[in-house]
């Protein structure tokens, strides 16, 4: 039996047709050390000739690089982060880097496997959403000089590497602060502030802090505080990841003796649930309740009324937590940043007066 496949072009052939030395071509085709550019355009044009195709593996064993990052994401299927990746993708597509995401649905567990799996496959480096911001042991191991990580969205302050967040407290407070210009005092907040540990059930139920959540209800209630408002705790509502439903904390409050006039949601998901609860209520936004979510989901200026957000500049995080990372590939142990983007307060339809 016969076979027309034609073998592939090497080096050496490469070498041949750019009439340099097998040694010049594998520089020029890898990018590294002293080539002329006169050298390096022969060989380039020789391997599009013969139609050479790189060995990474080879290659990578020459520049100690794979030209490839990890990303390990919280939940692919939340609108923010899927946004994030995107921004991941495109900076890192830009620099001449592929990527390799992972999906933890906020489970530790899943992340520590996900990040082993990554180190595995030699990745130059790693973009982390934690899914613990206290349990960092395994990206710590990392960043004594196995890989380097950045975080982003959210911060481990025991853990020496940069990380990329909007100021969550700042933008939160300013948020509730609106909900309190319009009148209203009793003012819920509604949020999912932490993951499983594992989701194997090793974990043993244990839900560790996120640093977002943690945030957003510090600046939540840093503004009633200032608004004179005592008991800040009276309609915060804190769930676990995939363990309790939003739209459940919401139906709670409203059926409290004295429920709350207005609701802020921590992300959209969050939102969505409250949106279900206040319509199985048989309330209107904003003329019985007034909502107002972190994140501007897409959804958020089709529903009507359109909601009020606070919008995060989601691609641009993700890729400047790819500037961030390749700026630590290239140059090394520096000290630490964090870096800091801004948010704004889009204000639709969802904020009225207390009824």
């Amino acid at each position: 039996m016969t076979t027309n496949r034609r073998r592939a072009a090497t080096i050496p052939d490469v070498a041949r047709e750019a009439g340099v030395s097998r040694s010049t071509a594998s520089r020029a085709l890898a990018d590294y050390g002293s080539v002329s550019p006169e050298a390096r355009e022969r060989v380039r044009a020789a391997a599009e000739k013969l139609g050479y195709r790189a060995n990474q593996l080879a290659r990578s064993m020459i520049t100690g690089r794979t030209h490839t990052l990890g990303a390990v994401i919280a939940d692919i299927q939340n609108p923010f982060f899927a946004g994030v990746t995107r921004g991941i993708t495109d900076a890192a597509h830009a620099a001449g880097y592929q990527v390799l995401l992972a999906n933890t649905d906020e489970d530790l567990g899943a992340e520590r496997a996900a990040v082993k799996t990554l180190c595995d496959k030699h990745v130059d480096g790693l973009v982390v959403a934690p899914a613990s911001t206290t349990e960092v042991g395994h990206l710590a191991t990392l960043v004594e000089g196995v890989c380097p990580v950045v975080l982003l969205d959210r911060r481990a302050p025991s853990l020496p590497t940069d990380a990329v967040t909007v100021d969550n407290q700042g933008a939160s407070e300013d948020a509730v602060r609106r909900l309190i210009a319009a009148g209203h005092r009793r003012i819920a907040l509604v949020t999912l502030a932490g993951g499983d540990a594992d989701g194997n059930g090793e974990g043993g139920g244990r839900a560790f802090p996120i640093s977002t959540g943690v945030e957003r209800v510090a600046g939540y209630r840093a503004a009633l505080r200032a608004a004179g408002v005592e008991d800040t705790d009276a309609y915060l509502r804190v769930g676990t990841f995939h363990r309790q439903d939003p739209a459940a904390l919401t139906e709670e409050l409203l059926s409290l003796p004295e429920p709350p006039t207005a609701v802020f949601a921590t992300d959209s998901m969050v939102a969505l649930g409250v949106l279900s609860a206040v319509d199985a209520h048989g309330l209107r936004v904003p003329d019985d309740i007034s909502v107002v979510a972190f994140d501007d989901a897409d959804w958020a200026r089709v529903v009507r009324p359109r909601l009020s957000v606070v919008s995060q500049p989601v691609q641009e995080l993700g890729a400047e937590a790819v500037r961030a990372l390749l700026a630590r590939i290239e140059t090394g142990a520096r000290p630490p940043r964090h870096i800091t983007l801004n948010t704004s307060f889009i204000a639709r339809d969802s904020i009225a007066p207390p009824p």
